[in-house]
């Protein structure tokens, strides 16, 4: 192909092109102007659709509000709706149904709150008059509800009842009504193993457990409806009363100072006996359980359940202390203390309860008061202590004892001392509340050691009461003798220690020896014969004189006689109650009085016995000395001698 031919080829494609290119421009062109034509009427189409619009909203709206409003209505006349029904429940009271009662007025109290929001309701101002009017009316039935359901499972506890609740070592004999004293009556052993016995309680439900519950969503209520105290007056009205009368059915009194300085004292001492046991029933029974009953009913509420606690057991708890106050201020004397020592342990024994029950605010006062009369027990215990030592060593009693025995004093003295150990204890207790820094276990040997010594001090008084001298230091043999033995046997021992026994041992032997001495000497002499070297123990020779003529000899033997019949006479009515000592002094007697006899007879009797009469004056052969020997210290009368 030539290039003329291809230019024009190139030549008829562009003009194609062109054409093409023209065709597409008009359409273009046709396009955009449809496409204006479009815009235009879509705005027209808009404006004309706007007024439409505002209406379909507005209507929307509408339909919104009035759901609204309707719901609104619905919620209000949900509420009438509960009012109604909240209105028959409480009309018709707690005691069909107390849950549904309960819970009728918590509905009432969310009306309230309800319409107190929504104030611009038109009615709520009457229906909160109403709802206020009946939720008034359901706290009173419910106040009555409550005061009933407490007065009807409230009932005072019948003795028994809380006998039963007591250790067994702890509840009283069947065979006795009263206690007649602790002091008199139990042993060492009984005191001492009370003391370590491990006490279990058993516990005693004053209100039904199924109740409590009850309660407690009462008192919860009227807490919310603004009446603790209305609540607190009728809880207390109720159980305090309840509590008293329970302590009067068990013997509980009240009694003031004049009323126990004017009762005697066996009656008092019962009494004591009694307040000891009621004591420890109140507060480990009947306060304990008490306390129960407020910690349940009152959960949640501490002011005011430890007020109602504190009012409730108020009375009761002053009645009982204001008793062992009267003991304490009484006039002191010595058979008084092993009751003030009583009363002291029970309230040591106590002390951790207290403590407890009455550890809040409101008990303040109950609390310090059984402080203080612990407290004052113990003092007046100590006082009583002195008061015994001097009483023991100004003992002006002119009971004589005519046959040197044991003095009443000497076994009242010991008998307590006795009494005192079975205390001991106790009494280290007491030492600790008022010695600072001092050895218990020391204070006591201190006063043991200072009554003994005043007991010792008195009968070296009362023996000087005696004409015989013989008599006086057999009656201070007897009396230390005892005192040893006593000593020997108890738990004084421990602490007075062996020297002080060793110590006393030897006064009873110098007192014995001093009365062999005394009565012994003068008999004795009739069977010496001066200037032969001779006591009477150790002469031979039957035919030996000694210088003394046969009148001497008979003198001698008439003077044994008579000297030996009137100590026979005598010291048989004397009296050494202790059987040993009795046989030891015998003994010691016979050992230097009948050697010397026989002695005597071999040396002198050949001069009588060939004489006239001789049964005249060798009267007595050794064997029927000895056992005339054997029937001193007997404490015979003269009538019994004589049989």
């Amino acid at each position: 192909m030539g290039l003329p031919q291809a230019m024009e080829t190139l030549s008829e494609r562009a003009a194609s092109i062109r054409e093409a290119l023209q065709k597409s421009q008009t359409m273009t062109d046709s396009m955009v102007a449809i496409l204006g034509s479009f815009d235009h009427r879509l705005s027209a189409l808009e404006t004309a659709m706007r007024p439409t619009q505002i209406r379909t909203h507005s209507i929307r709206r509408a339909h919104e509000n009035i759901d609204k409003t309707l719901k609104a209505a619905e919620v209000i006349l949900g509420q009438f709706d509960l009012t109604r029904k909240a209105e028959a429940k409480i009309l018709r009271g707690p005691h069909e149904d107390l849950e549904s009662y309960l819970e009728a007025i918590d509905q009432l109290r969310h009306i309230l709150r309800f319409f107190s929001g929504n104030k611009s309701f038109k009615g709520s101002d009457g229906v909160l008059n109403h709802a206020n009017n009946l939720l008034l009316k359901a706290m009173s039935k419910l106040e009555d509800e409550f005061k009933q359901l407490l007065i009807n499972y409230s009932k005072p506890v019948e003795p028994d009842r809380l006998f039963d609740c007591l250790p067994n070592s702890l509840r009283p004999s069947s065979a006795s009504s009263g206690r007649k004293s602790d002091s008199s009556s139990k042993s060492h052993s009984e005191h001492h193993n009370k003391q370590l016995e491990t006490h279990v309680y058993s516990p005693l439900h004053l209100v039904p457990p199924r109740v409590l519950p009850l309660l407690h969503d009462l008192a919860q209520q009227m807490v919310v409806a603004g009446s603790p105290q209305q609540l607190l007056r009728t809880y207390r009205d109720a159980r305090a009363s309840v509590l008293e009368q329970t302590l009067r059915k068990l013997g509980v009194e009240r009694l003031s100072k004049d009323d126990v300085q004017k009762m005697q004292w066996e009656v008092l001492e019962a009494k004591i006996g009694n307040w000891i046991q009621y004591m420890r029933i109140a507060v480990k029974i009947l306060f304990s359980g008490e306390k129960k009953i407020c910690d349940q009913i009152f959960e949640g509420v501490d002011s005011l359940r430890d007020q109602c606690f504190a009012e409730v057991t108020a009375n009761s708890m002053a009645v009982l202390l204001s008793f062992g106050e009267a003991i304490a201020k009484s006039k002191r004397s010595p058979e008084k203390l092993f009751v003030l020592l009583d009363m002291y342990e029970i309230m040591r024994e106590v002390q951790p309860e207290v403590g407890t029950l009455f550890g809040s605010n409101a008990c303040f006062e109950m609390r310090e008061s059984a402080s203080n009369l612990t407290k004052r027990l113990a003092q007046t215990a100590q006082e009583t202590f002195v008061d015994f030592e001097e009483a023991v060593e100004k003992d002006a009693t002119k009971t004589a004892v005519l046959d040197g025995t044991v003095h009443p004093l000497t076994s009242y003295v010991i008998n307590y001392v006795k009494f005192l150990y079975d205390y001991a204890s106790t009494l280290k207790l007491l030492f600790e509340e008022f010695e600072n820094g001092g050895d218990p276990e020391a204070q006591l040997a201190n006063v043991t050691t200072r009554i003994m010594l005043a007991l010792q001090n008195n009968l070296d008084g009362k023996s000087k009461q005696y004409k015989d001298p013989a008599l006086t230091q057999l009656f201070l043999m007897n009396n230390i003798h005892y005192i040893v033995r006593s000593v020997r046997r108890s738990e004084a021992k421990d602490l007075l220690g062996d020297d002080w026994v060793q110590i006393h041992r030897r006064i009873v032997q110098q007192h014995a020896n001093q009365y062999k001495r005394v009565s012994w000497a003068k008999i004795l002499q009739c069977l010496t014969v001066q200037g032969s070297g001779s006591s009477g123990g150790g002469s031979s020779g039957g035919g030996d004189s000694g210088g003394l003529s046969r009148a001497m000899v008979k003198e001698r033997f008439k003077t044994f006689n008579l000297q030996f019949e009137e100590l026979h006479q005598r010291q048989s009515q004397w009296t050494v109650p202790d059987s040993e000592l009795r046989e030891s002094l015998r003994l010691a007697v016979a050992e230097v009085l009948l050697p010397a006899y026989r002695s005597f007879i071999k040396r002198f009797g050949p001069m009588i016995e060939n004489g006239k009469n001789p049964q005249k004056y060798i009267r007595y052969r050794p064997e029927v000395l000895e056992r005339m020997l054997s029937e001193f210290f007997e404490g015979k009368t003269w009538s019994e001698q004589k049989r």
